[in-house]
């Protein structure tokens, strides 16, 4: 990879980020990419690893407002949405908010609830805005979802369908810490939670600030190219039933920018894209049974697709 001087505001939350999660600032970086590109993660693992923990630390970084959502199968869209309550001393009816009336929501085991209530989440994810009894109203920015699903448990999960899955920006894994981060993780938890104590390092106000910055990153012709080549690629694979859409392509140029931007450069490079796009587009595929029954991953092959695709040559900035 081909890294400048990181983004100073990026730095200092990734430092703050350290202090409860211990190596997994690449997790951290991602989750920041999403953000910064105003998109949202699917995170899957199972539990305990600090899938929880990341998100608050996130929100705290930043003093925003945090929201978890635990989703169970009796879960209703209104849990998520919110609903109006007749006031009967006012004689009228009270709008009262929903969690996803929040900047940072964690929608924790997504994958348990019925379809209809993860439904519930697709207008905000995708628009920024919620639609109760007929009234549309908007979500404050940033607003950026981080759901989890266990990828072990499938009794009594409803698996989120493809037109869902496609709304997440990126989808990773954390993964199990080393034998010695896991002996500092004990250490630093002996006494009381890293959590508690953490401080905002950056304001709401530079989040939105950064957002608005990374859409002025400058993508070249020749990037879009790279990007729509290799979108194409995977609808045409032989192993591949569904390929990555169109949303996929934006993604993966919006993540680019985002990841531009925090290594301190005004323009995407070829290395941004090559590292991003099993992140974003390993989700959107579907791979055919007989694929699938040869071991051949959706990461497998993105990662395969990139090393066939010539890597182009970019004029550096316009």
């Amino acid at each position: 990879m081909i890294y400048e001087q990181k983004h100073p505001i990026i730095e200092r939350i990734l430092n703050n980020i350290d202090k409860v999660i211990i190596g997994k600032r690449d997790i951290a970086e991602l989750s920041l990419v999403a953000l910064l590109a105003e998109g949202h993660v699917l995170l899957e693992d199972v539990p305990g690893v600090g899938k929880t923990m990341m998100v608050r630390s996130l929100a705290k970084s930043m003093n925003a407002s945090f929201k978890r959502i635990q989703f169970t199968p009796d879960l209703l869209p209104s849990d998520v949405t919110g609903t109006s309550i007749y006031n009967p001393r006012e004689q009228e009816f009270i709008f009262r908010q929903g969690p996803i009336m929040g900047n940072i929501i964690l929608a924790d085991e997504i994958n348990r609830t019925s379809p209809k209530t993860q439904s519930a989440l697709l207008e905000g994810m995708e628009e920024a805005s919620v639609t109760v009894d007929g009234v549309t109203r908007k979500l404050e920015k940033p607003f950026f979802v981080m759901a989890t699903q266990n990828p072990i448990e499938y009794e009594g999960t409803y698996p989120l369908p493809e037109a869902q899955l496609d709304r997440f920006l990126l989808k990773m894994k954390m993964g199990y810490p080393e034998a010695a981060e896991e002996m500092e993780l004990l250490s630093r938890a002996q006494t009381t939670h890293p959590i508690e104590n953490l401080e905002p390092v950056v304001s709401l106000e530079d989040v939105r600030q950064m957002q608005q910055d990374v859409r002025k990153i400058y993508v070249d012709d020749t990037m879009k190219q790279y990007i729509v080549e290799l979108a194409d690629r995977t609808r045409k694979d032989s192993h591949v039933y569904l390929g990555a859409s169109p949303r996929g392509s934006i993604a993966l140029m919006k993540a680019a920018q985002a990841y531009a931007f925090m290594n301190g450069r005004e323009y995407v490079l070829p290395d941004d894209i090559q590292y991003l796009a099993p992140f974003v587009f390993s989700h959107r595929i579907i791979l055919k049974s007989e694929a699938k029954y040869d071991g051949i991953s959706a990461e497998d092959l993105v990662q395969t697709l990139l090393t066939k695709i010539p890597v182009p040559v970019q004029r550096l900035v316009k």
